[in-house]
């Protein structure tokens, strides 16, 4: 038996809870693994909520909080290629499985081995993020010297979408609340606090002939102000709002298989996808865990060790 975290029915933060489970057996296409660390995510109040409910895997409550983790392969299903037992790996529960938990089970074919001289913390962060932000900065495709605007500039997805765009030579102007500025500029995003200004009107002073791409990770009015931004309208990706194409945009298409995985490693092995970590907590904090991703901050990291004492970072 070990230690799980998730929810009895769908609703909000009320109805979370730990609950002791067997250790699941991997089926078909699927790694047992010892969960190591466990990536926090908007997405998981989503989970919570019901309201992306074909990700759950048709399982039976009580679920499993969490999609992302990173940890050590304990044991396999069948018809599963190119994972070891022993292995350290990180990746997607695609199948509904949940993370927040001592062990899970991960999509084999969405699974990569995490590589020498990256830590299972930051791999913890990169199937969600990381190869968010590969995918989109890919479907957009543009040229060094472009200008791109990340409306959303202040959590996981949107800080990896600037650095990488930043190393693709992009010219990058972020919006978010004043407590995002700081992360922000220190990657090289000139900051438009959209607190404190009219973002419409700053972001034309600065772009004047509009901008190249839009990246949406607000969505909602937000998503309407900026959307008239773009020069044309199809390059503007959205991140969570599907309603994008009534404006003429797209949403992301995403690739979450393991040669994504694994490009996403190398580039943060480079330095070039490096999470804003800003705590690490003990499974049994996990709701002191969550909370903050409510308003997408900064990434900050479950261990699922939770007898442990987890240093904040």
């Amino acid at each position: 038996m070990g230690q799980a975290w998730g929810f009895g029915r769908y609703g909000g933060p009320e109805v979370q809870e730990f609950f002791d489970r067997p250790d699941p057996v991997p089926g078909r296409g699927e790694v047992l693994i010892q969960v190591d660390v466990v990536g926090v995510n908007p997405l998981d109040h989503l989970l919570r909520s019901g309201l992306v409910d074909g990700l759950d895997g048709g399982r039976p409550f009580p679920r499993v909080l969490g999609m992302e983790a990173a940890g050590t392969v304990l044991a396999r299903g069948e018809d599963v290629n190119g994972l070891e037992v022993g292995d350290a790996v990180f990746g997607f529960a695609l199948t509904g499985g949940g993370t927040y938990a001592e062990t899970t089970v991960l999509s084999a074919p969405n699974t990569a081995r995490i590589p020498e001289g990256l830590s299972a913390t930051v791999a913890a962060t990169l199937p969600v993020a990381g190869t968010t932000a590969v995918d989109v900065l890919d479907q957009l495709g543009l040229p060094a010297g472009a200008t791109v605007l990340v409306n959303g500039v202040g959590g996981g997805v949107g800080l990896a979408v600037a650095r990488l765009a930043i190393e693709r030579e992009l010219r990058v102007i972020g919006t978010g609340s004043t407590a995002k500025r700081e992360h922000a500029e220190a990657i090289g995003v000139r900051f438009i606090d959209y607190t404190a200004e009219d973002v419409a009107a700053a972001a034309r002073e600065l772009v004047p002939d509009g901008f190249d791409g839009i990246v949406d990770l607000a969505g909602g009015t937000s998503l309407r102000t900026v959307a008239p931004l773009a020069q044309d309208p199809r390059n503007v990706i959205a991140v969570g709002d599907m309603s994008v194409p009534d404006l003429g945009g797209r949403f992301v298409e995403r690739r979450v298989d393991r040669e994504n995985l694994e490009r996403s490693a190398r580039l943060a092995l480079d330095g070039l996808l490096a999470p804003v970590i800003t705590a690490v907590h003990p499974l049994s904090d996990a709701p002191a865990a969550l909370a903050p991703s409510r308003t997408v901050t900064p990434r900050a990291r479950l261990s699922s060790r939770w007898h442990e004492k987890c240093p904040a970072v």
